[in-house]
């Protein structure tokens, strides 16, 4: 439907001082703080994850020498979507003098549009990594405390008791993620890099990482995640995160949170042979999602 001079009418009218509600800033492209982005030339990408081998047992003298398997474990699919939006200006209303008034404004609450709906996409996968209802690859969800392993055990990147962010809940993120294993239950080195919060949670963030001394006692003790740089890259605000408590961090395990762009944002802009109208649109394809669930840590909050 074209947006028609009846839809304009103010703006038709001698007196108008001002034209607003289109002219709001936006947040910056917060995904890239949390994804991993890589092009795509097929309509969907898979990624297989691989076991390794156990640890070496001793070879006794004369015995013969072990040997092993490794194993495809499970496959991540990332299907892409085509995200579009438009608009059209009538004939009438580019006669009037509206075009110019109107065409620059609507392209920037367009652009705006299409930016919300790749963020809010992004924040998704973060959203509901909780739920059963969006598993993984390995058939459970994101945040789970039981990733199961080829070798029988699991891995677990939630607290087993969901917990608000804090001092005691962040140290034993830290201790949780250093324990985890490969498929073959071989310790992975793994280590937390970056906070990632809901703006409810920033001021909360700033005290844990940033202040020399522990926070909220009275004891004149060093803050340990600061002086032992646990949290490298310190925290992120993500305005997209739909639960206040909630609280999450990434890790230096590859191939975590991975953005998958299949085609760039293009625009474009035409005229209707039939009605004179003028229209114009935008247009992109990508997919948000995981692979290794160990990419992430996360904590859904107490509440």
């Amino acid at each position: 439907m074209a947006i028609s001079r009846a839809q304009l009418l103010k703006e038709l009218l001698p007196g108008l001082n001002a034209l607003f509600g289109l002219e709001y800033a936006r947040y910056g492209e917060e995904h890239k703080e949390i994804f991993e982005t890589e092009t795509s030339e097929r309509s969907f990408e898979e990624e297989t994850k691989l076991s390794g081998f156990s640890a070496a047992p001793v070879k006794n003298e004369g015995s013969a020498i072990a040997y092993d398997n490794g194993q495809e474990v499970f496959t991540a699919r990332y299907t892409h979507e085509t995200i579009a939006l438009g608009f059209s200006l009538t004939e009438e209303a580019i006669e009037d003098n509206l075009y110019d008034s109107l065409s620059a404004r609507y392209t920037k609450a367009l652009a705006r549009a299409m930016s919300y709906t790749k963020q809010t996409k992004a924040a998704a996968v973060l959203n509901n990594g909780f739920s059963a209802s969006f598993p993984g690859g390995d058939g459970v969800a994101l945040f789970s405390t039981a990733h199961p392993l080829v070798s029988g055990g699991t891995n677990s990147n939630r607290p087993a008791t969901a917990a608000d962010l804090n001092e005691t809940s962040l140290e034993a993120a830290v201790i949780q993620i250093a324990a985890w294993t490969d498929e073959r239950s071989l310790l992975i080195a793994a280590k937390p890099k970056k906070l990632v919060i809901p703006p409810s949670l920033m001021f909360v963030a700033t005290r844990l990482l940033e202040t020399e001394l522990r926070v909220g006692t009275a004891d004149n003790d060093i803050n340990a995640i600061k002086n032992n740089g646990s949290i490298p890259e310190g925290y992120t605000v993500n305005h997209f995160l739909t639960d206040t408590n909630a609280w999450f961090l990434t890790t230096d395990v590859p191939n975590g949170l991975k953005h998958f762009v299949r085609t760039p944002m293009s625009t474009g802009m035409d005229g209707d042979f039939d009605t004179g109208n003028v229209r114009y649109k935008a247009r992109e394809r990508y997919s948000f999602g995981f692979s290794d669930p160990l990419g992430m840590f996360g904590s859904p909050g107490s509440s």
